[in-house]
Order: structure tokens, then C-alpha cells, then sequence
């Protein structure tokens, strides 16, 4: 299927390791140009010489970018829409995985994981507003945004529950300007040196549990999550926007009406 995203313009936060590097070269094979980010600065040049060899047809250009940093994000936004002539997409991909209930991790979660999200979108709206290809929006949330999971009440699950509702809110608005906004909420995807990598090894049992928990018998992989966020930016979802789109293996077992 051609998702007809040649030659669009993708900004991609956290793109160099698991669902943000898969969201990135699948974005590459559809033809599309793409700027990412990503903290560390070694694997952001790593990856762009990677890119770079792999698509050559395509133009791909990376930032070392701490996204708790607000101005330099809406600096990368501004200095990528006049590199490249404009924003087509904006899919946000970072999180502070803070799960634990601490008052220091409620502050990163929001922090990173919403306020960020706030600052970068209203930095791109101006260049999607601008563009013709179907201008879109995607967050990358979690099932546990509407999952309960645990005993005890925490910053995570509630922090992308959030991210939901903006989203939501956000599709609402710009849908008089053409500007779609959708979420993907993933399930447990596993990757080498991923989260669920690092509790395979350092915590067997409890990774035994999470895996009991999955009815596919399986946790996800990244590329899984990474064509459900290029089918949400492609013109052909032009009708799809205020959607949150669970990829996890069925299990959130609540019934949406």
C-alpha cells in the first residue's frame, strides 16, 4: 500500500532507540524526509550515518536535544521547519519513565511527558497550519493511560492519561484548519536494552508476571507500534483524528462504546 507520505516532512522526537527509531525508518520507507531527536548525542550520529547510507533519496537530519530543555525544543522546531521548508508531521515519542510515587517523579512525568509535548506541538502548529499534505499529530501515550495497573497510585499512568486528553482537545481545535491529531498507546513492547529487556534480566519474576498479562502470549515489537503511528499521518487516515489507537495485544480488556 502506497501511504502516499513521499517527500512530507516529519519531525520525530526520541527517534534513535525502540518505537522511536522503528517510527523513524518506517517514515524513511514510506519516502518521507525526517528530523529526530534524541538525548544522546553519540547515538544521534550514529543513526544519521545510518539513514542517511540506508535512504539516500531522502533527507534525514538529527539533533542531540534534551527534551526537558523548552527553548532549545522550540528552537529545533523552528530551525528544522526552515531547513526543510515546512512541517508536515509531528509525532512526539519521549518519556521520563518515571513509575515509582514520588513527588520528584509526579514533576518529571508532567514535566516531560505532557509539558514538553505542549511546548513542542505549539512550536510546530504554525508549520502545519502551512502545510498541504494533510497536516497531522501524534502522541505516543501508553495502554496504561487507560489501564489501571497496580496497587498503588503513581505518576505514570495518570500522566499519560493526560496526554490523551490533550491530544484529544487538540484534534478538537485544529480540525477547522485541516490538522489531524491522533495517539498511539502501546501495550508491553519488548526491544534489546529496552525497559522490559532490563527487567527480563535484572527481574525475572516480575517480568514473568507482565508477560502473564499479555493474551497473545508475547509482548509487542517496536516496528508493530511504528505502523500504526505512519498509517495515522498518512492522507490515507484523512478522515481518522481524535483517535487513540491501542497497540497491545488486547490487553486493556475495557470495552469503548
Amino acid at each position: 500500500m502506497h501511504l502516499q507520505l513521499d517527500n512530507s516532512v516529519v519531525l520525530v522526537t526520541g527517534g534513535t532507540k525502540g518505537i522511536g527509531r522503528a517510527i523513524v525508518q518506517h517514515f524513511l520507507a514510506e519516502g518521507a524526509n525526517v528530523a529526530f531527536c534524541a538525548r544522546t548525542g553519540s547515538d544521534v550520529e550514529a543513526c544519521l550515518q545510518e539513514w542517511k547510507a540506508a535512504w539516500p533519496k531522502q533527507r534525514v537530519a538529527g539533533r542531540a536535544l534534551d527534551i526537558d530543555d523548552l527553548d532549545a525544543v522550540k528552537q529545533w522546531v523552528r530551525d528544522m521547519g526552515e531547513e526543510f521548508g515546512g512541517i508536515d508531521c509531528v509525532v512526539s515519542n519521549v518519556s521520563a519513565m518515571a513509575i515509582p510515587n514520588t513527588v520528584d517523579n509526579w514533576k518529571r512525568m508532567f514535566h516531560t511527558d505532557l509539558l514538553s509535548v505542549v511546548v513542542l506541538l505549539e512550536a510546530a502548529i504554525p508549520y502545519l497550519e502551512k502545510s498541504t499534505r494533510s497536516p497531522s499529530i501524534v502522541t505516543i501515550s501508553s495502554v496504561s493511560g487507560v489501564e489501571l495497573d497496580g496497587t498503588v497510585p503513581g505518576p505514570y499512568g495518570a500522566t499519560k492519561a493526560a496526554l490523551i486528553h490533550y491530544t484529544q482537545q487538540l484534534a478538537q481545535v485544529l480540525a477547522p484548519k485541516g490538522i489531524r491529531a491522533n495517539i498511539v498507546s502501546p501495550g508491553n513492547i519488548y526491544f534489546q536494552d529496552g525497559v522490559w529487556h532490563q527487567c527480563e534480566v535484572q527481574r525475572p519474576e516480575a517480568f514473568a508476571r507482565a508477560m502473564a498479562n499479555n493474551p497473545l502470549g508475547r509482548m509487542g515489537k517496536p516496528e508493530e507500534v511504528a505502523v500504526q503511528v505512519v498509517m495515522c499521518a498518512s492522507p490515507l487516515s484523512g478522515f481518522t483524528s481524535g483517535a487513540n489507537i491501542l497497540v497491545d495485544g488486547i490487553e486493556h480488556k475495557g470495552v469503548h462504546f
